[in-house]
Protein backbone atom coordinates (compact mmCIF):
# COMPACT_ATOMS: atom_id res chain seq x y z
CA UNK A 1 0.00 0.00 0.00
CA UNK A 2 1.30 3.51 -1.05
CA UNK A 3 2.24 5.65 1.84
CA UNK A 4 1.45 8.84 0.36
CA UNK A 5 -1.97 10.55 0.91
CA UNK A 6 -4.74 9.96 -1.14
CA UNK A 7 -6.44 12.69 -3.00
CA UNK A 8 -9.87 12.59 -4.92
CA UNK A 9 -10.07 14.71 -7.41
CA UNK A 10 -14.07 15.28 -8.58
CA UNK A 11 -15.43 16.90 -11.12
CA UNK A 12 -18.65 15.99 -13.68
CA UNK A 13 -16.89 16.89 -16.78
CA UNK A 14 -14.75 14.96 -19.20
CA UNK A 15 -11.77 15.15 -17.23
CA UNK A 16 -9.51 14.13 -19.37
CA UNK A 17 -10.01 16.86 -21.52
CA UNK A 18 -10.88 19.48 -19.04
CA UNK A 19 -7.83 21.77 -19.14
CA UNK A 20 -8.56 23.51 -15.39
CA UNK A 21 -8.84 20.04 -13.92
CA UNK A 22 -6.45 17.84 -15.86
CA UNK A 23 -3.78 20.82 -14.75
CA UNK A 24 -4.88 19.64 -11.23
CA UNK A 25 -4.43 16.03 -11.25
CA UNK A 26 -1.24 17.03 -13.42
CA UNK A 27 0.06 19.04 -10.56
CA UNK A 28 -1.42 16.60 -7.89
CA UNK A 29 -0.16 13.26 -9.08
CA UNK A 30 3.47 14.10 -8.72
CA UNK A 31 3.06 14.28 -4.27
CA UNK A 32 -0.55 12.31 -3.96
CA UNK A 33 -2.40 8.87 -4.96
CA UNK A 34 -4.48 10.60 -7.01
CA UNK A 35 -7.74 9.06 -8.05
CA UNK A 36 -10.19 11.16 -10.34
CA UNK A 37 -14.13 10.71 -10.81
CA UNK A 38 -15.95 12.37 -13.71
CA UNK A 39 -16.86 11.39 -17.17
CA UNK A 40 -14.85 10.27 -19.64
CA UNK A 41 -11.78 7.87 -19.68
CA UNK A 42 -9.14 8.26 -16.76
CA UNK A 43 -6.44 10.90 -17.36
CA UNK A 44 -2.63 9.93 -17.18
CA UNK A 45 -1.00 9.57 -14.20
CA UNK A 46 -3.97 8.77 -11.66
CA UNK A 47 -4.01 5.77 -9.34
CA UNK A 48 -7.93 4.91 -10.51
CA UNK A 49 -10.25 6.49 -12.36
CA UNK A 50 -14.27 6.36 -11.37
CA UNK A 51 -16.10 7.04 -14.72
CA UNK A 52 -19.88 8.53 -14.69
CA UNK A 53 -22.16 7.26 -17.11
CA UNK A 54 -22.37 9.55 -20.27
CA UNK A 55 -25.88 9.87 -19.72
CA UNK A 56 -25.40 10.78 -15.67
CA UNK A 57 -25.11 14.56 -16.46
CA UNK A 58 -25.05 17.11 -13.29
CA UNK A 59 -26.20 19.82 -15.33
CA UNK A 60 -29.84 18.31 -15.90
CA UNK A 61 -32.20 19.11 -13.06
CA UNK A 62 -35.65 17.58 -11.85
CA UNK A 63 -37.85 20.58 -13.94
CA UNK A 64 -40.82 20.08 -11.55
CA UNK A 65 -39.08 20.14 -8.23
CA UNK A 66 -37.06 23.30 -9.46
CA UNK A 67 -40.64 24.60 -9.74
CA UNK A 68 -41.63 23.52 -6.64
CA UNK A 69 -38.25 25.47 -5.08
CA UNK A 70 -37.79 21.66 -3.16
CA UNK A 71 -33.83 22.56 -3.37
CA UNK A 72 -32.71 19.43 -0.98
CA UNK A 73 -34.58 17.23 -3.52
CA UNK A 74 -33.09 18.55 -6.72
CA UNK A 75 -29.98 17.96 -5.51
CA UNK A 76 -30.23 14.56 -3.99
CA UNK A 77 -32.01 13.28 -6.77
CA UNK A 78 -29.57 14.62 -9.87
CA UNK A 79 -28.51 11.71 -11.48
CA UNK A 80 -24.95 12.30 -12.16
CA UNK A 81 -24.62 13.10 -8.02
CA UNK A 82 -26.82 9.93 -7.49
CA UNK A 83 -24.45 7.92 -9.05
CA UNK A 84 -21.48 8.75 -7.88
CA UNK A 85 -22.44 9.06 -4.14
CA UNK A 86 -23.24 5.13 -4.55
CA UNK A 87 -20.05 4.47 -6.82
CA UNK A 88 -17.35 6.44 -4.40
CA UNK A 89 -16.40 5.02 -0.71
CA UNK A 90 -17.07 7.42 2.21
CA UNK A 91 -13.94 8.44 4.60
CA UNK A 92 -11.81 6.78 2.20
CA UNK A 93 -9.63 9.68 1.42
CA UNK A 94 -7.75 11.90 2.71
CA UNK A 95 -8.82 14.56 0.51
CA UNK A 96 -11.62 15.74 -2.04
CA UNK A 97 -10.98 18.24 -4.45
CA UNK A 98 -14.55 19.15 -5.84
CA UNK A 99 -15.01 21.16 -8.80
CA UNK A 100 -17.69 23.25 -9.29
CA UNK A 101 -20.54 23.75 -6.84
CA UNK A 102 -22.60 20.51 -8.15
CA UNK A 103 -19.47 18.24 -6.78
CA UNK A 104 -19.01 20.16 -3.56
CA UNK A 105 -21.93 18.79 -1.45
CA UNK A 106 -21.08 15.26 -2.33
CA UNK A 107 -17.87 15.77 -1.32
CA UNK A 108 -18.78 16.49 2.04
CA UNK A 109 -21.00 13.66 2.41
CA UNK A 110 -17.18 11.34 1.38
CA UNK A 111 -16.24 12.85 4.87
CA UNK A 112 -12.65 12.48 3.70
CA UNK A 113 -10.38 12.54 6.55
CA UNK A 114 -8.48 15.90 6.34
CA UNK A 115 -11.21 17.81 4.21
CA UNK A 116 -12.59 19.42 1.12
CA UNK A 117 -11.14 21.82 -1.26
CA UNK A 118 -13.41 23.53 -3.56
CA UNK A 119 -12.29 24.79 -6.97
CA UNK A 120 -15.42 26.82 -8.17
CA UNK A 121 -14.66 27.77 -11.70
CA UNK A 122 -17.42 30.18 -12.66
CA UNK A 123 -19.94 31.99 -10.27
CA UNK A 124 -22.37 29.98 -10.82
CA UNK A 125 -25.84 31.53 -10.02
CA UNK A 126 -24.76 33.81 -12.42
CA UNK A 127 -23.76 31.65 -15.48
CA UNK A 128 -26.58 31.96 -17.98
CA UNK A 129 -27.98 35.19 -16.06
CA UNK A 130 -28.64 36.56 -19.81
CA UNK A 131 -31.85 34.06 -20.05
CA UNK A 132 -34.87 34.28 -18.19
CA UNK A 133 -35.44 30.69 -17.32
CA UNK A 134 -31.98 30.69 -15.95
CA UNK A 135 -32.92 33.63 -13.81
CA UNK A 136 -36.20 32.47 -12.53
CA UNK A 137 -35.79 29.00 -11.81
CA UNK A 138 -32.03 27.82 -12.13
CA UNK A 139 -30.11 30.55 -10.56
CA UNK A 140 -32.45 30.63 -6.85
CA UNK A 141 -31.67 26.72 -6.73
CA UNK A 142 -28.02 27.50 -7.31
CA UNK A 143 -27.79 30.68 -4.53
CA UNK A 144 -29.41 28.06 -2.28
CA UNK A 145 -26.39 25.43 -3.04
CA UNK A 146 -23.81 28.03 -2.44
CA UNK A 147 -25.30 29.13 0.57
CA UNK A 148 -26.33 26.26 2.35
CA UNK A 149 -23.99 23.09 0.49
CA UNK A 150 -20.89 24.77 -1.14
CA UNK A 151 -19.91 26.28 2.27
CA UNK A 152 -19.19 22.50 4.03
CA UNK A 153 -15.93 22.92 2.00
CA UNK A 154 -12.90 23.64 4.31
CA UNK A 155 -11.02 25.97 1.39
CA UNK A 156 -11.95 28.06 -1.67
CA UNK A 157 -10.19 29.21 -5.05
CA UNK A 158 -11.85 30.42 -8.28
CA UNK A 159 -10.53 31.65 -11.48
CA UNK A 160 -10.39 35.50 -10.97
CA UNK A 161 -10.56 38.05 -8.66
CA UNK A 162 -13.90 39.49 -8.99
CA UNK A 163 -15.65 35.92 -8.41
CA UNK A 164 -13.60 35.95 -5.40
CA UNK A 165 -14.96 38.82 -3.90
CA UNK A 166 -18.29 37.55 -4.87
CA UNK A 167 -17.99 34.23 -3.47
CA UNK A 168 -15.86 35.47 -0.48
CA UNK A 169 -19.22 37.34 0.01
CA UNK A 170 -22.13 34.49 0.03
CA UNK A 171 -19.83 31.97 1.16
CA UNK A 172 -18.21 34.14 4.46
CA UNK A 173 -14.76 32.49 4.02
CA UNK A 174 -11.98 33.67 1.70
CA UNK A 175 -11.71 32.40 -1.64
CA UNK A 176 -7.58 32.14 -3.09
CA UNK A 177 -7.77 33.01 -7.09
CA UNK A 178 -6.54 30.37 -9.46
CA UNK A 179 -5.99 31.74 -12.82
CA UNK A 180 -6.84 29.62 -15.54
CA UNK A 181 -2.97 29.50 -16.75
CA UNK A 182 -1.43 27.55 -19.04
CA UNK A 183 1.42 25.05 -18.58
CA UNK A 184 4.93 26.89 -19.63
CA UNK A 185 5.79 25.99 -23.25
CA UNK A 186 9.39 25.99 -24.17
CA UNK A 187 8.80 28.25 -27.06
CA UNK A 188 9.89 31.73 -29.21
CA UNK A 189 8.04 33.94 -30.58
CA UNK A 190 8.83 33.71 -34.43
CA UNK A 191 8.85 36.71 -36.94
CA UNK A 192 5.06 38.39 -37.56
CA UNK A 193 3.99 37.40 -41.08
CA UNK A 194 2.37 38.97 -43.72
CA UNK A 195 -0.10 38.73 -43.73
CA UNK A 196 -0.99 38.98 -40.23
CA UNK A 197 -2.21 36.03 -38.88
CA UNK A 198 -5.00 35.94 -36.15
CA UNK A 199 -6.53 33.03 -33.86
CA UNK A 200 -9.65 32.07 -31.82
CA UNK A 201 -9.53 28.89 -29.78
CA UNK A 202 -12.36 27.85 -27.53
CA UNK A 203 -15.91 26.82 -27.35
CA UNK A 204 -18.65 27.94 -29.97
CA UNK A 205 -21.75 29.39 -27.70
CA UNK A 206 -23.95 31.83 -29.19
CA UNK A 207 -23.89 34.13 -26.32
CA UNK A 208 -20.18 34.72 -27.30
CA UNK A 209 -21.11 36.25 -30.42
CA UNK A 210 -17.89 35.06 -32.08
CA UNK A 211 -19.48 36.55 -35.22
CA UNK A 212 -18.35 39.94 -34.69
CA UNK A 213 -14.80 39.02 -35.09
CA UNK A 214 -15.50 37.23 -38.77
CA UNK A 215 -17.06 40.78 -39.88
CA UNK A 216 -14.67 42.63 -38.25
CA UNK A 217 -11.58 40.76 -39.98
CA UNK A 218 -13.74 40.74 -43.65
CA UNK A 219 -14.51 44.54 -43.24
CA UNK A 220 -10.58 45.41 -42.19
CA UNK A 221 -8.53 47.59 -44.57
CA UNK A 222 -5.16 45.80 -43.50
CA UNK A 223 -4.09 42.36 -44.26
CA UNK A 224 -4.97 39.91 -42.07
CA UNK A 225 -6.42 36.29 -42.05
CA UNK A 226 -8.06 34.44 -38.78
CA UNK A 227 -8.66 30.97 -38.43
CA UNK A 228 -10.94 29.77 -35.80
CA UNK A 229 -10.20 26.47 -33.85
CA UNK A 230 -13.91 25.94 -32.38
CA UNK A 231 -15.35 22.92 -30.21
CA UNK A 232 -18.77 22.59 -31.17
CA UNK A 233 -21.07 22.84 -28.34
CA UNK A 234 -23.85 24.14 -30.37
CA UNK A 235 -23.51 22.30 -33.23
CA UNK A 236 -26.63 24.93 -34.92
CA UNK A 237 -24.50 27.40 -34.46
CA UNK A 238 -21.36 25.80 -35.31
CA UNK A 239 -23.00 25.49 -38.66
CA UNK A 240 -23.79 29.06 -39.11
CA UNK A 241 -20.23 30.33 -38.76
CA UNK A 242 -19.22 27.81 -40.72
CA UNK A 243 -22.07 29.20 -43.20
CA UNK A 244 -20.90 32.55 -42.80
CA UNK A 245 -17.30 31.95 -43.62
CA UNK A 246 -17.91 29.68 -46.81
CA UNK A 247 -16.12 31.21 -49.72
CA UNK A 248 -14.16 33.94 -47.61
CA UNK A 249 -10.51 34.38 -48.11
CA UNK A 250 -9.98 35.41 -45.51
CA UNK A 251 -11.83 33.96 -42.40
CA UNK A 252 -11.91 30.00 -41.84
CA UNK A 253 -13.18 27.71 -39.11
CA UNK A 254 -11.65 24.45 -38.09
CA UNK A 255 -12.21 22.14 -35.96
CA UNK A 256 -11.11 21.87 -32.39
CA UNK A 257 -7.33 21.09 -31.25
CA UNK A 258 -6.23 18.40 -28.88
CA UNK A 259 -5.08 20.45 -25.47
CA UNK A 260 -1.64 18.99 -25.61
CA UNK A 261 -1.47 19.79 -28.92
CA UNK A 262 -3.38 23.53 -28.92
CA UNK A 263 -0.47 25.98 -28.02
CA UNK A 264 2.26 24.48 -30.47
CA UNK A 265 -0.69 24.69 -33.09
CA UNK A 266 -1.16 28.40 -31.55
CA UNK A 267 2.25 29.50 -32.00
CA UNK A 268 2.13 29.04 -36.22
CA UNK A 269 0.25 32.29 -35.75
CA UNK A 270 0.86 35.74 -35.08
CA UNK A 271 -1.98 37.63 -32.86
CA UNK A 272 -4.52 35.78 -30.55
CA UNK A 273 -8.24 37.39 -30.71
CA UNK A 274 -11.07 37.43 -27.76
CA UNK A 275 -13.59 39.92 -27.92
CA UNK A 276 -16.48 38.78 -25.29
CA UNK A 277 -19.70 40.65 -24.79
CA UNK A 278 -20.57 41.13 -21.28
CA UNK A 279 -23.63 39.45 -21.40
CA UNK A 280 -23.60 37.35 -18.00
CA UNK A 281 -21.58 38.28 -14.57
CA UNK A 282 -19.34 35.63 -15.24
CA UNK A 283 -18.32 37.16 -19.18
CA UNK A 284 -18.26 40.39 -17.42
CA UNK A 285 -15.34 38.70 -15.31
CA UNK A 286 -13.76 36.80 -17.53
CA UNK A 287 -10.36 35.63 -17.57
CA UNK A 288 -10.44 32.49 -19.94
CA UNK A 289 -7.74 30.04 -20.79
CA UNK A 290 -7.42 30.91 -23.94
CA UNK A 291 -5.94 34.27 -22.71
CA UNK A 292 -3.22 32.36 -21.12
CA UNK A 293 -2.45 30.09 -24.35
CA UNK A 294 -2.28 32.76 -26.14
CA UNK A 295 0.75 34.07 -23.65
CA UNK A 296 2.22 30.28 -23.70
CA UNK A 297 2.28 30.30 -27.96
CA UNK A 298 3.84 33.40 -27.55
CA UNK A 299 1.25 35.52 -29.57
CA UNK A 300 0.18 39.34 -29.30
CA UNK A 301 -3.31 39.67 -27.63
CA UNK A 302 -6.38 41.56 -28.96
CA UNK A 303 -9.38 41.50 -26.70
CA UNK A 304 -12.24 43.68 -26.04
CA UNK A 305 -12.26 45.59 -22.63
CA UNK A 306 -13.04 42.99 -20.31
CA UNK A 307 -11.90 44.29 -17.08
CA UNK A 308 -9.55 41.17 -15.74
CA UNK A 309 -8.36 40.29 -19.01
CA UNK A 310 -7.53 44.20 -19.48
CA UNK A 311 -5.44 44.24 -16.59
CA UNK A 312 -3.48 41.51 -17.67
CA UNK A 313 -2.73 42.10 -20.88
CA UNK A 314 -2.06 46.20 -20.25
CA UNK A 315 0.22 45.42 -16.98
CA UNK A 316 2.31 43.39 -19.22
CA UNK A 317 2.16 45.05 -22.43
CA UNK A 318 1.00 42.21 -24.30
CA UNK A 319 -1.27 43.88 -26.48
CA UNK A 320 -3.94 45.92 -27.25
CA UNK A 321 -7.90 46.79 -26.21
CA UNK A 322 -10.86 47.77 -28.50
CA UNK A 323 -13.10 50.29 -26.70
CA UNK A 324 -16.44 48.47 -26.78
CA UNK A 325 -17.08 44.62 -28.02
CA UNK A 326 -18.17 45.56 -31.46
CA UNK A 327 -17.09 44.63 -34.54
CA UNK A 328 -16.53 47.75 -35.33
CA UNK A 329 -13.64 48.31 -32.63
CA UNK A 330 -12.06 45.04 -33.06
CA UNK A 331 -11.95 46.61 -36.74
CA UNK A 332 -10.54 50.38 -35.76
CA UNK A 333 -7.79 47.76 -34.32
CA UNK A 334 -7.49 45.41 -36.80
CA UNK A 335 -6.92 48.34 -39.69
CA UNK A 336 -4.05 49.75 -37.34
CA UNK A 337 -2.24 46.60 -37.00
CA UNK A 338 1.68 46.63 -38.26
CA UNK A 339 4.20 44.08 -38.20
CA UNK A 340 6.68 45.87 -35.74
CA UNK A 341 3.65 46.62 -32.87
CA UNK A 342 3.34 42.61 -33.32
CA UNK A 343 6.44 41.95 -33.03
CA UNK A 344 7.11 43.74 -29.30
CA UNK A 345 3.68 42.50 -28.45
CA UNK A 346 4.97 39.11 -29.09
CA UNK A 347 8.18 39.86 -27.13
CA UNK A 348 6.02 40.80 -24.30
CA UNK A 349 4.57 37.39 -24.02
CA UNK A 350 7.70 35.91 -24.17
CA UNK A 351 8.96 37.67 -21.24
CA UNK A 352 6.07 37.19 -19.37
CA UNK A 353 5.45 33.49 -20.22
CA UNK A 354 7.19 32.09 -17.22
CA UNK A 355 5.28 34.43 -14.52
CA UNK A 356 2.14 33.54 -16.51
CA UNK A 357 2.43 29.65 -16.06
CA UNK A 358 0.73 27.26 -14.23
CA UNK A 359 3.36 26.20 -12.46
CA UNK A 360 3.31 29.49 -11.07
CA UNK A 361 -0.01 30.31 -10.44
CA UNK A 362 -1.52 27.08 -9.78
CA UNK A 363 0.32 27.40 -6.08
CA UNK A 364 -2.70 27.94 -4.24
CA UNK A 365 -4.30 24.43 -4.78
CA UNK A 366 -1.12 22.46 -3.74
CA UNK A 367 -1.23 25.42 -0.70
CA UNK A 368 -4.71 24.22 0.31
CA UNK A 369 -4.10 19.66 -0.30
CA UNK A 370 -1.37 20.61 1.89
CA UNK A 371 -3.36 21.89 4.61
CA UNK A 372 -5.96 19.47 4.83
CA UNK A 373 -3.42 16.61 4.54
CA UNK A 374 -1.86 18.05 7.51
CA UNK A 375 -5.51 18.15 9.54
CA UNK A 376 -5.94 14.52 9.14
CA UNK A 377 -6.12 12.65 12.52
CA UNK A 378 -3.14 10.58 14.08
Amino acid sequence: MSERPSVLVLSFSNIASDARVLKQVRLLAQDYDVTTCGHGPAPEGVTAHVEVPADRMAWVKDRRLLLLRRYAAVYRRNSAVSWAREHLPVGAFDVVLANDVEAVPLAVELCPRGGVHADLHEYAPGQNSELRRWRWFVAPYLRWLVRTRVRGADSFTTVAPTLARRYARDLGAPVNVVVNATPYADLAPHPTARPVRLVHSGVAQRNRSLELMIDAVEASSSDVLLDLYLVPNDPVYTRELEERVAGSARVRVLPPVAYDDLVATLNRYDVGVFVLPPVNPNYAAALPNKLFDYVQARLGVVIGPSPEMEEVVRGHALGTVTESFTAEALRTILDGLDVERVDEWRRASDRAARELSAEVRSRPWLDAVEALVARRPG
